[in-house]
């Protein structure tokens, strides 16, 4: 995620920011420059102050202070690009859910983010049937005989709503032995598993991802009744980035492809902010924006004296680790084929 800035009084801003908190100037995200824009309000819409040749309006999720995207006035649809991939949301009249909503589409608008940032094909999943497409289902279980499960099928990514509960999430992360389980993650692991039919199925990737992965054409429910019912090896992360990647090929890589998405977001952080480790034998600063960057090995050569120093700070706050993982030679051979798949599988 990059820094943002008012561009009428320089405070700084977060991604989610609809308004300038010192200024009061509206502001708004154009995915289109991946730039958070401030406004001044005109007879015809949103204009980018000083700049009066862009007109925009707000997605209409705006309303529910769930969005602050922007969208080009003569453009028919009224939501966003990230906000158009909804297909079923919770209803608002309840006040739990319409605040679960909100966390929801934090954690997805971020994911949108990198997504097009990486410069993958997305788009909204129009047809049931079809393949290629995405479409988002929140959900909410209907009663406890009857619960949602959250999961991928055909570029559908449904999830519980009681994800955005704090205490149902830290509850669930316990009950499965999880070091890590955010809203976040969760849409870039399922994500993944979108890409993998996009990116890999029947694609000349194929043959490298079953050397590197498995062979995907393994049973995959019999894998996870398997993975469920009989410990994990306790050497597991000498090749894979989590136990549950064990379990299937399938799930190897859509975790892998979630950590995959973590590290590029931190370090395009780490890198618009200027963060760098200077210390006699680590001496790193992050120069370049990584999604720019070809060779996935000078990505990675940062990100783990990063993820260092930041361990190192939540710990003096008394917080867990803010990347509890190792990263074994052979998930970083997982992670550069990511990085090339990607690359590969650019639009544009």
């Amino acid at each position: 995620m990059k820094l943002y800035t008012c561009s009428h009084c320089n405070n700084l801003l977060y991604f989610e920011n609809s308004e300038c908190l010192i200024c009061k100037h509206a502001v708004g995200f154009d995915a289109g420059k991946f730039s958070l824009i401030t406004l001044e309000n005109n007879k015809q819409g949103y204009s980018p102050i000083s700049i009066n040749k862009q007109v925009f309006r707000y997605c209409s999720n705006a309303d529910f202070g769930t969005c602050n995207w922007l969208i080009p006035v003569a453009q028919s649809s009224p939501f966003c690009t990230a906000c158009a991939l909804n297909r079923t949301i919770p209803a608002l009249s309840n006040e739990k859910n319409s605040k679960e909503w909100k966390r929801i589409e934090i954690a997805k608008h971020r994911l949108v983010y990198s997504l097009l940032r990486l410069g993958l094909p997305l788009q909204p999943k129009i047809n049931k049937e079809d393949v290629e497409g995405i479409a988002f289902d929140f959900m909410a279980d209907s009663s406890p005989n009857e619960r949602v499960m959250t999961g991928h099928d055909n570029g559908v990514i449904t999830l519980n709503i009681e994800e955005a509960d704090e205490g149902e999430r830290v509850r669930h992360k316990l009950d499965l032995g999880e070091k890590y389980r955010t809203l976040l993650g969760h849409f870039r692991h399922e994500i993944g598993h979108y890409y993998w039919e996009v990116l890999i199925k029947d694609s000349k990737h194929l043959e490298k991802f079953r050397q590197l992965f498995g062979d995907e054409q393994k049973d995959y429910s019999q894998a996870l009744e398997t993975y469920y019912k009989t410990d994990t090896p306790a050497n597991w992360n000498d090749f894979f980035i989590s136990p549950y990647a064990f379990s299937h090929p399938w799930e190897d890589w859509a975790e892998s492809w979630a950590h995959y998405m973590h590290l590029m977001d931190s370090l395009e952080t780490a890198w618009s902010f200027g963060i760098g480790i200077h210390q006699p034998g680590v001496k790193i600063t992050i120069t370049n924006d990584p999604y720019s960057i070809a060779n996935f090995d000078t990505i990675i050569s940062s990100w783990f004296p990063l993820t260092f120093a930041v361990n190192n700070l939540n710990r003096s706050m008394g917080q867990a680790d803010f990347y509890p993982f190792i990263i074994s030679a052979p998930v970083i051979e997982k992670l550069k084929f990511i990085h090339e798949v990607c690359r590969v599988g650019q639009v544009g």
